[in-house]
């Protein structure tokens, strides 16, 4: 592993950084993947991927404090990292690594999990846990003493229990029978009070209901049907809905428009009370933590599709809902950068930020009325496959 990037010149930066009122994100930046003109993925050798720790105190003007060398790919939704909500740990989730096969690299399941101590100067990771077969999505309850990874190729979610900078696998939990064929355990949300979680099944076209008492979370089998291929979940911070991107096409843009559920979380049980129609091909998914709105972040064909593909274009597109009561609306598009994944709200709700793989940047947007307005941007030193803070 090499050495922290500027590690003296940033532990003096990160004093400031991580003091009263610091609001950080972290970007996960995936450095062996390509995609070629017929979008197809080439994967390079493994060594160079990273994870940047940005302060977005200043709003417009946000900076990178610390990049710490860390596996991390663009495979899988983009939130398979997360900040603890008193900002003292990041928890990174690695699902693929890559070996050599023959002259080239192929992609193979990894399970690792990566605690970062963000109080140390520089940050500096504490431990490598292991969750199970692929893991992928992950969340962190608001207690901050909980948290969840979706393990998408052996259908089962595992536990980790957080007190303090300790971090501990402390079981896991079956969504499908021993040697069934994968579901493909995408992304995970907890709600507010932390007593429930959804868990979105891809190949199933499903939504899981977990129950969780402590640190006993429990499947009774229920599943809510709520589009074709759900790839990531979010809950409002109200706890009453939940949304649900539906890509459509296994993580690609086919120029057909794809759709966000909505799960009415106050029914006994919770179920798909809509369908809002968003556009082509949904991966990122965010809710404002002021609630009132969500973006669901289209990939848009912008990348990983054939350039001569007739829905190919060089701009995602953040797709706005309006979310009033239990109805929840799309107000208004918004073009960024090209294959854009991760996607974070400020913690006031204001601003957004969209981290586009192919610029190696991040689109900043201000939330004015119901559009979202670019108000500046931020480079990163490499290619943000995910994106998290300390809210969803």
């Amino acid at each position: 592993m090499q050495k922290i990037l500027g590690a003296a010149a940033l532990a003096a930066a990160l004093g400031l950084a991580f003091g009263a009122q610091a609001q950080i994100i972290v970007s996960g930046n995936d450095e062996k993947a390509n995609y070629n003109d017929a979008g197809q993925m080439v994967v390079g050798p493994p060594g160079k991927d990273t994870v940047s720790i940005i302060d977005i105190r200043n709003r417009t003007q946000p900076r990178i404090v610390a990049t710490l060398p860390l596996i991390n790919t663009i495979v899988g939704p983009p939130t398979n990292l997360a900040v603890t909500p008193d900002e003292k740990l990041a928890i990174v989730v690695n699902s693929l690594d890559v070996v050599q096969d023959g002259d080239k690299w192929k992609t193979v399941p990894d399970d690792r999990v990566f605690v970062i101590d963000l109080t140390a100067k520089p940050p500096a990771i504490i431990a490598t846990l292991h969750a199970g077969k692929q893991a992928s999505g992950m969340a962190i309850n608001r207690a901050g003493t909980l948290a969840l990874i979706a393990n998408r190729a052996d259908n089962t979610v595992s536990v980790l229990t957080i007190s303090g900078k300790d971090v501990k696998v402390v079981g896991s939990v079956a969504l499908a029978p021993a040697g069934a064929p994968s579901q493909q355990l995408s992304a995970v949300a907890i709600t507010p009070d932390g007593k429930r979680a959804l868990v979105v099944k891809a190949t199933a076209n499903k939504a899981a209901l977990l129950d969780i008492d402590g640190t006993t979370v429990t499947y009774k089998g229920y599943d809510m049907i709520t589009g074709v291929f759900p790839f990531n979940v979010q809950i409002t911070p109200d706890g009453k809905l939940g949304l649900v991107n539906n890509n459509g096409n296994a993580g690609e843009a086919d120029g057909q428009v794809d759709t966000v559920a909505v799960i009415d979380m106050e029914m006994n049980p919770p179920r798909v009370v809509d369908q809002v129609v968003v556009g082509d091909a949904p991966e990122g998914l965010v809710v404002s933590p002021a609630g009132g709105y969500a973006v669901s972040l289209l990939t848009n064909g912008s990348g990983n599709v054939p350039k001569s593909a007739f829905f190919h274009h060089e701009h995602s597109i953040a797709a706005l809902l309006r979310i009033e009561g239990k109805k929840v609306r799309k107000v208004s598009e918004t073009e960024v950068g090209g294959l854009a994944e991760g996607i974070v709200f400020s913690p006031d709700g204001k601003y957004l930020y969209v981290a586009n793989f192919l610029d190696s940047d991040i689109t900043i947007l201000r939330l004015r009325g119901n559009k979202l307005v670019p108000v500046g941007s931020l480079k990163l030193p490499g290619h943000p496959a995910s994106m998290r803070g300390n809210t969803p």
